[in-house]
């Protein structure tokens, strides 16, 4: 009796869990034709979900389902017939009008004649326990077209009991899940589960990156083993991580619904489901039920050459400052995507020096196997003429928002090869560096090119005999971060002269926690205490700094804040000033430092009120919930009040993950002989030297110089003009989103973000005698603009939404010592120039016979320009003020 009860618990439980009467999949009656409506329709907007602001088109048909022969050893074994009838093409917003652009208009003339012949043809569907085997269709139909069927075809691949298995239909090989009630179906689809080829890529950095998320979930309504309705939908969203305005949506629905059924077909007998469809035409063949790939012809689009003409103008170099420069820079790196080799070539060839910089940013931005073989048939390494044409491809390879293999070995042969310019040989090797890390972030550490690159950077460093080559594989190293370089960085930390020894530093300080172990920290210690021997100012304040920002322990912390007031004066006010920074801006240490700022020995008078000019500070330029932008501001001078080294650095911050925006740095040293003053300690034989080093969105640029040696620098003072030093100027891609997405009705959509910027930024250092007066001063001018490209095509019916968000900007650090006296004073200040901010909106939907509709939106404001605070005394936050300006809308035809 007990067994008994078990197996009839089992058996309700089972049956409870299904559709009553069938428990694999649909089942049609014999000799009976089912007639149902169909449509699909697709919908583009930015997320809100509003009809009226949505663009997009629904496909509506009859549909004629019956059921051609069913295996005699099992019934689940099924051959059906679909036939779509009566195809209508019309608006999904009612309230478009006259401004419809299928008004008027036949489905053979939206369509064309030979598309929607192919779209009525039958189609054969092959199910085996209600899954598809076979997809049966036509030779040579339009791949668009087989496409719309394979969608309807896919609604009549279900089961009626739950379950979680994998099936393959027009959106790949996915995962469902079966959730089954009595008379319903709901079939989730894990749609980032699908296996299919398509194209796209992605920024790896979080932060530039477009996050999304896909939908799918298919109610079946089920009477008598068959579907009385079915209504599917599926979503993609997509954002801007950075910038939460920037967003898109997709949704494509799916409507089946029974209308009665009647008389249909006699059932063909037969053993094989083959010989039946041979009887009923021997033109059919067997096709997948996966989506297929296929290109829209563009009607009228100018060639890559007529493109370049009309746009070149607008990327003159006086013209770059405007975000019309970045908007056209980033069209025509879209349509040279597309371009042969030959092609782009000819266009590098017949170029003026004047504008060629910026067509080679574009070449190198495009990313393809095309554009990087010409842009390396133009250049010549060989010589040193080009050398800022070569500059920009080396930069545009290291942003690079998606490098593979192949423009990594490239670099690696022109390194191996000969080379004209000693600048241009070190900046190959330290944009090698940035795409070992870019290739191993992107899971391609065991690479070939990715190996032999990692063992041309250690290798190199391990063997180099000049102070050149040791400083151009620490630079590579630094961008590279491999982990098995530390042992060689904490080498030339402790052991290395003076700039190599910082570089090392340096590099150490630019990998993230886990990298900084105990051993590491032992090193950087031995540094800063000096335990066996003399280290620069320089370095010893890159160690402290180190640790303090890597989980240091409580006897790390005490004996740091035990060292102020033994340290040279200017360096006791520069780690002070560290410690108030950690704590004013809480940091991670600020725990740490507060317990030991407890004990009377660490924390008193003498030691908290050491006078000087050093500071460290450390502010938001933004902060919301989910992101935060921050800058930070530290400057140490010599004892005589000569600037030693000035900090800028910005970063973004994503929740945990975060971007290296940019860090400009100004070194000098060596120049207390022009005042008679005495070096501090451990400075005393140093060669007078300025320069400038940049690291821009993660990427650690070639350092430049300002002076190097006594006598170059009293040729600089003598004919200073006060000029500055361009670091890095040019145009570049920084956001690069490509999505291609088979909808499971049989649309294909596209999503495309671009994040373009024309970036100057440059620095000069001077310096009076006369006056007893040192200068310097950084400059930011940046342009930004972002695009955004949702697409859904059906090749007969295109809808579109395009946006761009634009703004120019600049920012400007400028410090002045005077060091008549001391205390010496310093005047700081950082400022942000009033920005115009953009934003504009263009929804389309376009037949493939050119008559089109078209709505535009336009919205600009002004982000108030500001001041930023430089030390603890003024700590309030620099705010973002808009100043919205009158918004503009049009619509039409085109």
């Amino acid at each position: 009796m007990i067994l008994l009860a078990v197996l009839f618990l089992c058996f309700i439980s089972s049956y409870s869990a299904s559709v009553k009467g069938h428990t694999t999949g649909l089942s049609l009656n014999n000799d009976r034709l089912y007639k149902l409506m169909y449509s699909t329709e697709v919908l583009l907007d930015r997320g809100k979900g509003k009809l009226q602001d949505s663009v997009g088109y629904r496909i509506s048909s009859n549909v004629d389902v019956a059921l051609l022969w069913r295996n005699p050893d099992g019934d689940d074994d099924q051959l059906i017939q679909i036939t779509m009838k009566d195809v209508n093409v019309e608006n999904v917003n009612q309230q478009r009008g006259e401004k419809s652009i299928f008004k008027g208009k036949s489905p053979p003339k939206i369509m064309g004649k030979e598309n929607l012949e192919a779209l009525q043809r039958p189609m054969l569907l092959h199910l085996i326990h209600g899954k598809v085997k076979e997809f049966y269709s036509y030779q040579n139909e339009p791949v668009a077209i087989e496409n719309i069927k394979r969608g309807l075809a896919s609604l009549f691949q279900t089961q009626l009991s739950s379950g979680t298995t994998n099936e393959v239909d027009i959106s790949g090989n996915c995962k469902v899940t079966y959730q089954a009630h009595q008379g319903k179906v709901i079939k989730i689809k894990a749609l980032d589960s699908c296996k299919i080829v398509r194209s796209g890529f992605t920024t790896p950095n979080q932060v530039l990156g477009v996050s999304s998320k896909a939908t799918s979930v298919t109610t079946y309504k089920i009477e008598d083993s068959f579907v009385i309705a079915v209504l599917a939908e599926e979503t993609h969203a997509f954002g801007l991580n950075f910038l939460q305005t920037i967003t898109g949506k997709i949704v494509s629905k799916q409507k089946l619904e029974l209308k009665t059924t009647e008389a249909g077909p006699r059932l063909m007998s037969g053993k094989q489901a083959a010989t039946i469809i041979k009887a009923v035409d021997s033109k059919y063949t067997a096709i997948p039920i996966v989506g297929q790939v296929f290109q829209s012809q563009c009607k009228g689009c100018p060639s890559i050459l007529e493109h370049w003409q009309s746009i070149r103008k607008y990327l003159q170099p006086d013209s770059l400052s405007k975000a019309e420069a970045v908007r056209n820079f980033l069209a025509f790196v879209q349509h040279l995507r597309n371009a042969k080799k030959e092609e782009i070539l000819q266009i590098l060839k017949m170029e003026s020096k004047e504008v060629l910089p910026q067509l080679v940013d574009a070449v190198t931005s495009a990313q393809t196997s095309d554009s990087l073989e010409a842009i390396l048939d133009f250049l010549d390494f060989k010589s040193d003429s080009s050398v800022i044409l070569q500059e920009r491809f080396l930069y545009a390879c290291g942003f690079a928002s998606h490098p593979d293999e192949e423009l990594l070995r490239a670099l690696i042969s022109k390194f191996k090869g000969s080379i004209g310019s000693s600048d241009i040989r070190e900046t190959v090797m330290i944009i090698i560096g940035t795409l070992v890390r870019k290739l191993c972030q992107n899971e391609g550490c065991k690479l070939k090119a990715v190996v032999e690159a990692k063992k041309l950077i250690l290798g190199g460093l391990e063997k180099a005999e000049k102070k050149e080559d040791t400083r151009m594989y620490l630079l590579a190293l630094k961008n590279a971060l491999l982990p098995e370089g530390i042992p060689s960085l904490l080498k030339y930390a402790e052991a290395g002269e003076g700039p190599i020894s910082h570089l090392a530093t340096t590099t150490l300080q630019r990998y993230d926690l886990p990298f900084i172990t105990d051993e590491v920290k032992k090193t950087l210690n031995r540094i800063y205490h000096q335990n066996r021997k003399v280290h620069e100012k320089t370095v010893r304040t890159t160690a402290a700094a180190i640790i303090l920002n890597n989980n240091p322990s409580y006897m790390e912390v005490k004996n740091i804040l035990l060292s102020i007031g033994e340290l040279p004066q200017e360096m006791n006010k520069y780690m002070l000033a560290i410690v108030q920074d950690i704590l004013h801006f809480e940091m991670p240490a600020s725990k740490i430092v507060r317990r030991v700022l407890k004990e009377m020995v660490a924390h008193n008078y003498d030691r908290f009120s050491r006078s000087g000019s050093s500071s460290a500070y450390t502010g938001y330029i933004e902060r919301s919930p989910h992101s935060a932008s921050t800058y930070s501001l530290d400057i140490l001078y010599s004892g005589s009040g000569i600037l030693r080294r000035s900090n800028l650095n910005v970063f973004q911050y994503i929740g945990k993950a975060g971007l290296h925006g940019s860090q400009v740095v100004i070194e000098a040293q060596g120049l207390e002989a022009l005042i008679a003053a005495t070096p501090d300690e451990g400075e005393e034989n140093l060669d007078s030297y300025a320069g400038m080093s940049a690291i821009l969105f993660d990427v650690q640029l070639r350092p430049v110089t300002f002076f190097n040696g006594y006598s170059d620098l009293m040729s600089k003072i003598l004919s200073a003009s006060g000029d500055p030093i361009s670091v890095v100027k040019g145009l570049i891609l920084l956001i690069d989103h490509s999505q291609e997405l088979q909808l499971q009705s049989g649309l294909k959509a596209n999503i495309e973000v671009q994040g373009g910027l024309a970036i100057d930024i440059s620095g000069a250092m001077e310096f009076s005698l006369w006056y007893r007066e040192s200068k310097t001063r950084v400059k930011n001018r940046v342009t930004v603009v972002i695009t955004t490209d949702i697409t859904v095509d059906s090749s007969f019916v295109k809808a579109g939404l395009e946006t761009s968000t634009e703004t120019e900007a600049g920012l400007e650090f400028i410090s002045t010592v005077q060091f008549s006296q001391y205390p010496f004073l310093v005047c700081m200040q950082m400022d942000k120039d009033e920005a115009p901010f953009r934003q504009f909106e263009k929804k389309y939907e376009r037949l493939s016979t050119g008559r089109g509709y078209v709505s535009q939106k336009r919205k600009e404001s002004v982000l108030a320009g500001c001041e930023f605070p430089l030390h603890q005394e003024n700590s309030e936050m620099c705010k973002v003020v808009f100043a919205p300006q009158p918004d503009s809308t049009s619509s039409g035809w085109f």
